[in-house]
This record gives structure tokens, sequence and C-alpha cells, in this order.
């Protein structure tokens, strides 16, 4: 059949390839013969899986998988076996129809991991040959910060205590009060941090930052096994004297756009998010002073405004 099958597609109806949890997964599988051909089956497969692969210090690769749907049928040819059917030459459309379960994690794609959608079609000959065919499509799985707790719409506070050490050669310590706006954003809003940062320490600080982050964690049997963490944006402030301080007053930090990461459903990959304040001396670099996580969105609600 190989010199007779000119086409052998899977064609979605939706043609951006995007769809989301509870929406209907539809379209066909487009044979296109140049003469006659007999075929003793068309399988269908629709498949959802989260995959982790990291490679440990003992230089050992490992390997984590979870399914989200696995969904077959069969658009041509009888379970029974009851011989092979004859196409006629020209085009033939075989119709399928799924409804996508609803929670589905969003398709993600990171350094040891991914979270992917597909469909296989496979075309079996009477002779044993298998013509096979595979499409990719997106799923996005939104959270809606309407239905999230109304903390989120509240500000987040923080008070830090670092004190000087050894290894910076004076004492003395670095109190930081940190607050956001809110917890929850969309990207191409800003997050309006308000800090004080008191010097009480003997150590001139070079400058004070604050960070958005972005931190994958890829997980096996439940245990974190590899991370990865970059910096989305970032604002900062000049130097603070010894006894002096620093006030933020709804400094704007800019939130870049972001593809969606709601990996809810998904117990192997974990995407955070955080505003970092942190100082830094002339002597050395202190770890961060304050935490706060926040969690984003692309839907826009009405506390945002």
């Amino acid at each position: 059949m190989t010199r007779k099958l000119s086409k052998f597609l899977i064609l979605f109806e939706n043609t951006n390839l995007l769809y989301f949890p509870g929406h209907f997964l539809s379209g066909r599988v487009l044979i296109e013969l140049d003469d006659e051909a007999y075929v003793s089956g068309l399988h269908f497969h629709v498949v959802g899986e989260g995959v982790v692969r990291v490679r440990s210090q003992r230089a050992e690769r490992v390997y984590d998988k979870e399914n989200y749907i696995d969904f077959r049928m069969r658009l041509l040819g009888e379970p029974a076996g009851d011989g092979p059917s004859l196409l006629s030459p020209g085009i033939h459309s075989f119709p399928f129809k799924l409804g996508l379960p609803l929670g589905l994690p969003s398709t993600f794609l990171g350094k040891h991991g991914w979270v992917q959608y597909y469909c296989k079609a496979a075309l079996r000959e009477p002779g044993g040959l298998v013509h096979k065919n595979q499409q990719v499509f997106i799923v996005m799985n939104p959270i809606d910060l309407n239905l999230e707790p109304p903390i989120l719409a509240q500000p987040a506070r923080l008070e830090v205590e670092q004190h000087v050490g050894v290894s910076c050669v004076s004492g003395g310590p670095v109190f930081c009060r940190v607050s956001l706006d809110r917890g929850g954003y969309v990207p191409g809003e800003s997050i309006g941090i308000s800090a004080t940062v008191s010097n009480r320490s003997k150590v001139t600080m070079k400058s004070t930052k604050a960070s958005l982050t972005e931190t994958i964690q890829y997980m096996c049997r439940g245990k974190v096994l590899a991370s990865e963490t970059r910096e989305l944006a970032s604002v900062s402030r000049g130097k603070i004297r010894p006894g002096e301080g620093e006030e933020w007053l709804n400094e704007q930090m800019y939130v870049p756009p972001l593809p969606p990461t709601n990996l809810r459903g998904c117990h192997l990959i974990n995407v955070l998010y955080h505003v970092y304040v942190s100082t830094r001396s002339y002597w050395c670099a202190f770890p961060a002073d304050a935490v706060s996580p926040v969690l984003f969105d692309r839907l826009i609600s009405p506390f945002l405004h």
C-alpha cells in the first residue's frame, strides 16, 4: 500500500490546536489512496502524559511518568478480525470526538520534564505493515483568581532580621519588612512592593534588590530530584550606610508575559513564583532577606483592577 497511500493525516476541527479541559477534541483521520487497497484496521489513540527524566549524582537516569488521558478507539475494522476492508481510490475520512477530562494540567515543556498531549493513528495492512502518524495538541488550564482563596486579594507581609556574620568582617543585624499589594497577578500587571530596610550593622549595604523568580521543581516518587530558577524581573535601590535605612513605597515591578503554568493535577513538576528582597554589601552578598510566594493567572479577575 505504500505506493498507493498518498496522504495519511490527523486533522483537528480547531486548527490552532488549543483546547481547554472539558472541551471536545474532534476532527478526522484522512486517508487518500491512488489505487484501491485492503486495510485490516485503523486505530486511534489519544494520550496525555507527564514525564520526568533526571540524571542523578551517580550519572544514573531517573525516570517517572503519569498518565492523564489514555483513550483508544478503532475507526476501521472489526475487533474479531473478520477480514480486511477494501478501500476504493480517493479520499476517505474517519471522524473522531472525545470530551477532554476536567482538571487536566496545562501543556508544559521544561529542561528535565514535560506535560504533553497528542493523538496517534495507525493504519494496518493485512501483511502486517503499519503506517503511523502523530499530532500534538495544546491544553491550557487557566487559574481563575476569583475561585482562589480571598487572601490572595489582600496585601502579603513578611518581616526578617538578618545578622551579618564573621565572613563579612563586621557584625550587626539588617532588618527588612516587606509587603506586596496582593498575592495574585496576571502577566502584564505590576507588583506593588513596599519595604523598610534598616541597616543596624557596621557594614555599608551596596544595594537592595527585589526580584521576581520562577522555580521549576522536578519530582520522582514524591522527592524533588532537580530544580531550576530564573529571574523574571527586578528593581533595585542604592547604598544604605550603617545606622541608616531605605523606604520603598509601592515600588512597581512589571510582570513579563508568561506561558500558562497551571500544573495542578501533575505530581511530577511544580512551578513556583516568588518575590525576593535581598541586600548586598561591599564585602559579601546576603541571602534573601525576605521572600513571598505569588500566584499568576491568565484570566483577569475583578479585584485586580
